[in-house]
C-alpha cells in the first residue's frame, strides 16, 4: 500500500496458479505430427515456461500468472536428413530451419488448392479458442519462409502488446483456456521437369514456357541497390521473381509468362515439400552480411543472385538470363532477341571467332554473350549446385547463347549432367565445334515455318555474288509452307556454320476440308528441315536487304513467337502425345503417314528434274553448278531417309518416358500431377493440333472392310484380330 496526500492506493498482485492448454494440429485436425516438439511461453509478467507437446501435439503451462501467453517454437533443425542439413550448412545463405518448419512440411493441405478451410471446428466448444497461424508466427527467421496468407481465423492482435513489452516473438494465446492453433502446410508447387536426358512432350512445353518466362524482368522490389528495406517483395507480375519466389512458394498455380499474354497456358506442377520448391534466396540485413546496405552498389540480393541482366553496364552485351534450383534440378533460362537495336546487332555479328573452352569456331556475337552468361551461371554453380542435373533453355538468340553456354559448361571439370532444350535458334557454331559438342544433350525444336533456325542470314559469309539463280527450286503442288531449296548456301571462307543436337520439327498436317493435326519428328531431308530459310533466301536474292531489315523481317515471323507459336505447338504436342500413350498408339496415323507420302514423292519427282535441267544447262562446270547438282541429288536420297523415318514412328508405339521423361516410373504421383493440370479448362479444350485426326486413310478403309489391321510394334497383340487377319 501507498500512501497518496490523504488517500491510499492499493496496488493489486498479479493473481498466479493458472493453468493453460493448447495443442498444434495440421489443416485435417490431427497433431500427431508435432507431438515432441519443444516449446517455449512467455506470461505477462515476463516469466518463461518451456516444456514439449504430447504425443497428440498438445502443450500444458501450469501455474503462470493471469493472463494471455505468448507463444514460440524457434528450436532449430538438428538431425541428419540430408535435404535439410545440406540447407542449414551450407556455405552461402545458410538457413535458419526449425524443427517446426520441418514437421509442417510433412503435412499436406485439406483443399487442393492450397486455399484456408472456412470453417472453424471448434467453435462449439465454448472452452476452446481456435486460429490458423502459419510457422514463420513462431519462428524467430523468416526471411526464407513463404509469405504471408490471409487466414480466416487469424492470431489474436493482443500478441502484439504482449511480445512487444518482454521482446518475444510468437502467437499470443488466451490464458486459463484451451486454444487449438491450426498450423497451414508447407508446401509449395514445382514445375513438373524430366531429369532425364531422353527427349520428352513434358520438358519440350515445360521448358518453353521457362524459356518465355526469360523475357520479363526478375519483379523485385525494391530493385535499386543499396536496398535500405528490411525484406524484399516480388509483386510484380509476370516475373521470375514472382513465380518462385512468391506465387509457387504459396501454392498459386501461375500461368502468365508474357505481359501481353492471354490465353492460360497451365505448367504441369507438382506438390513438393517446401524445402524441395525452386528457390528464391532469401534477403535479410540482420543475418546475411552480403545484403547489408553499407555495401553500397556491392549489396546483394535475390535480382543478383538469380538474375543476369548486363543491359546498363559499361560493357554490355544486353544479354539476361536467370537461375534457380531445387533439390534435383538446376534451371537456367536465357532470353532470346528482345530489343531490335542491341540484340539485333548481336544476330548478325556472325564473325567466326575460336571457341576457347573447347574446339571449333563460333558466332563472336552469341559467343560474347555466352561468356557474360557462363560466368553468371558458374558463380551460381559454385554456390548453389550440389549434384543436381542442370536444365537450360532458350529461344532465338537466347537458344544460340543457351548452346555454347552448355557446352562451356560441360567442358567444365565439374562433370555436370546437362540437358539442354532450345527453341527456334540459329546456327551458333562451325561444324568442328559441332562434332566437339556431339555429347551434349541437345534437343532442338523448330516450328514448320520459322526462319530464325535456318535462314543463313549474313553469318553464313553469304554474299549476293555467291548465288546460284538457277539453284532455287519454287515447289508446285505441295502446301504452300514448303517454300524452296536453295543448294548454294555456303561459307567459301572456312567452315559452315551447322545446326547442333537432335531436330525436334513441328510439321502442321493440313488434310483438307478444314481438318488439321501435326507431326513432331526430326525429318532427314532439307526440304522440310530447312524450307523457310529457303524461301527467305529467294525472295532476297535480287539484293540483300540492310541487315537491320533482315532481323526485323525475322523477327516479324508468327511462328518464331513464343507464346503464338512455340509455346501452343509444345502444348498440342504433349496433348496429342498423352492421347497416343492412353489409347496406346503411334504418334503418327495412317492418314497423315499417307499426306506426308503424297507430299514427299511430288517434291523427290521435282528435285530430280531439277537435277536434270542444271546437268543439261550452258555451264554445268560452273562450281556452284556442281555444287547444286551434288545437293539436289543428295536431297533425294534424304527424301527417302525420312519416309524411312515416318514409317518407324507410324511402327512403334508411344513409351510413357518419350511423353514424361522420369516420372513415368512413378505412375500414382504422375497421375496426381496430371489430374491437377486437367482441372483447368483450358487443358481439355478441344484442339485440332493436339488429337489424331478422325478421317480413315486407304490402309484403315480396306482394314474396315478386310478386317485385318495392322499391328503396332509395342502395343499388345489381340487374338481376335490375329484370327480375323488369318
Amino acid at each position: 500500500m501507498k500512501l497518496v496526500g490523504q488517500e491510499s492506493v492499493t496496488f493489486t498482485c498479479p493473481v498466479g496458479g493458472k493453468r493453460s492448454t493448447f495443442s498444434l494440429v495440421d489443416e485435417f485436425g490431427c497433431g500427431e505430427r508435432y507431438a515432441g516438439l519443444a516449446y517455449e511461453c512467455v506470461d505477462a509478467e515476463g516469466i518463461k515456461y518451456q516444456g514439449v507437446l504430447n504425443s497428440v501435439g498438445v502443450g500444458i503451462v501450469d501455474d503462470h500468472f493471469s493472463g494471455p501467453l505468448a507463444l514460440a517454437m524457434s528450436v532449430l533443425y538438428d538431425g541428419v536428413e540430408k535435404l535439410y542439413a545440406k540447407l542449414v550448412d551450407r556455405q552461402n545463405y545458410p538457413l535458419k530451419i526449425t524443427e517446426l518448419q520441418v514437421r509442417a512440411e510433412q503435412t499436406r493441405f485439406i483443399n487442393q488448392d492450397a486455399s484456408r478451410p472456412q470453417s472453424n471446428p471448434y467453435k462449439k466448444d465454448g472452452d476452446t479458442d481456435f486460429c490458423q497461424i502459419e510457422v514463420r508466427h513462431l519462428v524467430d527467421h523468416v526471411s526464407h519462409l513463404p509469405p504471408e496468407v490471409e487466414s480466416h481465423y487469424p492470431p489474436c492482435i493482443g500478441a502484439k502488446r504482449l511480445m512487444g513489452k518482454h521482446g518475444q516473438r510468437g502467437v499470443c494465446i488466451s490464458g486459463s483456456r484451451h486454444t487449438v492453433l491450426q498450423v497451414r502446410p508447407l508446401r509449395a508447387l514445382r514445375p513438373l521437369l524430366s531429369t532425364a536426358p531422353k527427349f520428352c512432350a513434358l520438358n519440350l512445353y515445360q521448358l518453353a514456357l521457362m524459356a518465355t518466362l526469360s523475357y520479363c524482368p526478375f519483379g523485385q522490389r525494391p530493385d535499386k541497390h543499396p536496398i535500405s528495406e528490411p525484406s524484399v517483395s516480388f509483386a510484380h507480375t509476370p516475373s521470375s521473381g514472382n513465380w518462385f519466389g512468391d506465387a509457387l512458394a504459396t501454392f498459386e498455380e501461375v500461368w502468365r509468362v508474357d505481359a501481353a499474354q492471354t490465353h492460360a497456358y497451365y505448367p504441369l506442377y507438382e506438390d513438393v515439400a517446401y524445402s524441395r520448391r525452386f528457390e528464391i534466396v532469401p534477403f535479410d540485413p540482420a543475418l546475411y552480411p552480403s545484403n547489408d546496405p553499407a555495401l553500397g552498389e556491392d549489396q546483394e540480393s535475390p535480382a543478383k543472385v538469380h538474375f543476369l541482366d548486363d543491359r546498363d553496364q559499361i560493357v554490355s552485351t544486353d544479354t539476361q538470363a536467370f537461375a534457380t534450383h531445387s533439390d534435383e534440378i538446376i534451371l537456367i533460362a536465357v532470353r532470346g532477341t528482345s530489343e531490335i537495336g542491341p540484340d539485333g546487332s548481336r544476330d548478325i555479328d556472325a564473325f567466326q571467332v575460336p571457341f576457347d573452352e573447347g574446339v571449333g569456331a563460333v558466332h563472336r556475337g552469341f559467343y560474347e554473350a555466352a561468356k557474360v552468361a557462363a560466368k553468371f551461371v558458374t558463380e551460381y554453380l559454385e554456390r548453389f549446385y550440389s549434384g543436381q542435373t542442370l536444365l537450360i533453355c532458350g529461344h532465338s538468340l537466347g537458344g544460340a547463347i543457351a548452346l555454347i553456354l552448355a557446352e562451356t559448361l560441360r567442358r567444365r571439370p565439374e562433370g555436370y549432367n546437362i540437358v539442354l532444350y532450345t527453341y527456334g535458334a540459329p546456327r551458333a557454331g562451325d561444324e568442328v565445334f559441332i562434332a566437339g559438342a556431339k555429347p551434349l544433350v541437345h534437343h532442338r525444336m523448330v516450328n514448320h515455318n520459322d526462319p530464325v533456325p535456318s535462314v543463313p542470314m549474313t553469318w553464313m559469309k553469304i554474299k549476293p555474288s555467291d548465288y546460284e539463280p538457277r539453284s532455287g527450286l519454287l515447289f508446285g503442288g505441295v502446301p504452300r509452307f514448303i517454300g524452296a531449296y536453295v543448294t548454294s548456301i555456303i561459307n567459301w571462307d572456312g567452315e559452315p556454320f551447322g545446326h547442333h543436337g537432335e531436330l525436334q520439327h513441328f510439321m502442321p498436317v493440313d488434310l483438307g476440308k478444314g481438318e488439321r493435326s501435326h507431326i513432331l519428328w526430326a525429318p532427314a531431308c532439307e526440304t522440310l528441315a530447312q524450307h523457310a530459310a529457303c524461301s527467305l533466301a529467294l525472295g532476297v536474292y535480287e539484293g540483300l536487304p540492310r541487315r537491320a531489315g533482315m532481323v526485323e523481317q525475322m523477327l516479324s515471323a508468327a511462328d518464331h513467337s513464343m507464346t503464338h507459336g512455340y509455346v501452343p505447338c509444345s502444348w498440342a504436342t504433349l496433348k496429342r502425345w498423352q492421347e497416343a500413350l492412353d489409347l496406346n498408339r503411334a504418334r503418327i496415323t495412317d492418314l497423315e503417314l499417307e499426306w506426308v507420302e503424297t507430299l514427299l514423292e511430288r517434291v523427290k519427282q521435282q528435285v530430280i528434274q531439277r537435277s536434270r535441267e542444271l546437268r543439261s544447262s550452258a555451264d554445268p562446270y560452273r562450281r556452284t553448278t556442281q555444287y547444286a547438282i551434288s545437293s539436289l541429288q543428295l536431297e533425294a536420297k534424304k527424301i527417302e531417309e525420312t519416309l524411312m523415318r515416318l514409317l518407324h514412328l507410324k511402327h512403334q508405339a508411344l513409351e510413357a518416358d518419350e511423353v514424361y521423361g522420369h516420372h513415368a516410373a512413378q505412375p500414382e504421383a504422375l497421375a496426381v500431377n496430371i489430374e491437377r493440370w486437367l482441372a483447368h479448362a483450358e487443358n481439355k479444350r478441344k484442339e485440332q493440333l493436339a488429337m489424331a485426326p478422325p478421317g480413315l486413310s486407304m490402309r484403315e478403309l480396306t482394314a474396315s472392310i478386310t478386317g485385318f489391321r495392322e499391328h503396332v510394334i509395342g502395343a499388345p497383340f489381340d487374338i481376335d484380330d490375329l484370327l480375323k487377319g488369318a
